[in-house]
Protein backbone atom coordinates (compact mmCIF):
# COMPACT_ATOMS: atom_id res chain seq x y z
CA UNK A 1 0.00 0.00 0.00
CA UNK A 2 1.55 3.24 -1.12
CA UNK A 3 -0.45 6.68 -0.48
CA UNK A 4 -0.61 6.84 -4.21
CA UNK A 5 -2.77 4.20 -4.46
CA UNK A 6 -5.71 6.04 -2.84
CA UNK A 7 -5.86 8.42 -5.61
CA UNK A 8 -5.62 4.95 -8.12
CA UNK A 9 -8.50 2.98 -7.07
CA UNK A 10 -12.25 3.76 -6.01
CA UNK A 11 -12.21 1.50 -2.98
CA UNK A 12 -9.63 -0.05 -0.91
CA UNK A 13 -10.60 -2.65 1.37
CA UNK A 14 -9.04 -3.68 4.54
CA UNK A 15 -9.48 -7.78 6.18
CA UNK A 16 -9.54 -5.23 10.07
CA UNK A 17 -10.20 -2.32 11.78
CA UNK A 18 -6.44 -2.37 12.40
CA UNK A 19 -5.39 -2.60 8.91
CA UNK A 20 -7.67 0.01 8.15
CA UNK A 21 -6.05 2.64 10.65
CA UNK A 22 -2.54 2.10 9.17
CA UNK A 23 -4.12 2.54 5.46
CA UNK A 24 -5.34 5.65 6.59
CA UNK A 25 -2.14 6.44 8.12
CA UNK A 26 -0.83 5.85 4.79
CA UNK A 27 -3.30 8.12 2.74
CA UNK A 28 -3.08 10.87 5.05
CA UNK A 29 -6.76 10.25 5.34
CA UNK A 30 -9.86 9.24 3.37
CA UNK A 31 -11.10 12.50 2.50
CA UNK A 32 -13.22 10.68 -0.39
CA UNK A 33 -14.68 7.91 1.57
CA UNK A 34 -13.18 5.22 0.08
CA UNK A 35 -11.59 2.66 2.62
CA UNK A 36 -13.41 0.07 4.07
CA UNK A 37 -13.47 -3.36 6.13
CA UNK A 38 -14.61 -5.98 3.88
CA UNK A 39 -16.86 -7.11 6.19
CA UNK A 40 -18.42 -3.58 6.48
CA UNK A 41 -20.84 -4.62 3.66
CA UNK A 42 -21.89 -7.45 5.40
CA UNK A 43 -24.92 -8.05 8.05
CA UNK A 44 -22.73 -8.10 10.20
CA UNK A 45 -19.78 -5.72 10.15
CA UNK A 46 -16.72 -7.09 12.11
CA UNK A 47 -13.07 -7.87 11.49
CA UNK A 48 -12.57 -10.98 9.02
CA UNK A 49 -11.24 -13.92 11.42
CA UNK A 50 -7.34 -14.14 11.57
CA UNK A 51 -5.92 -17.99 10.89
CA UNK A 52 -2.70 -16.64 12.28
CA UNK A 53 -4.26 -16.45 15.53
CA UNK A 54 -6.90 -18.91 15.63
CA UNK A 55 -6.34 -21.78 13.08
CA UNK A 56 -9.31 -21.80 11.76
CA UNK A 57 -8.77 -21.29 7.62
CA UNK A 58 -12.29 -22.41 7.48
CA UNK A 59 -13.65 -19.07 9.51
CA UNK A 60 -11.84 -17.11 7.18
CA UNK A 61 -12.94 -18.45 3.65
CA UNK A 62 -16.52 -17.95 5.20
CA UNK A 63 -16.04 -14.50 6.52
CA UNK A 64 -14.23 -13.67 2.91
CA UNK A 65 -16.92 -14.90 0.98
CA UNK A 66 -19.41 -12.89 3.22
CA UNK A 67 -17.80 -9.48 2.53
CA UNK A 68 -17.34 -10.10 -1.14
CA UNK A 69 -21.03 -11.09 -1.69
CA UNK A 70 -21.99 -7.91 0.56
CA UNK A 71 -19.65 -5.60 -1.55
CA UNK A 72 -20.89 -7.12 -4.93
CA UNK A 73 -24.34 -6.44 -4.13
CA UNK A 74 -23.47 -3.03 -2.96
CA UNK A 75 -21.33 -2.36 -6.23
CA UNK A 76 -24.54 -3.74 -7.97
CA UNK A 77 -27.20 -1.28 -6.09
CA UNK A 78 -24.46 1.62 -7.29
CA UNK A 79 -24.71 0.13 -10.84
CA UNK A 80 -21.03 0.06 -10.72
CA UNK A 81 -20.81 -3.19 -11.82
Amino acid sequence: MRADDYLKYDYILAMEARNKDRILRICGGDPQKKVFRLLDFSQNPRDIADPWYTGDFSKTYSDIVEGLKGFFAFLRQKRSL
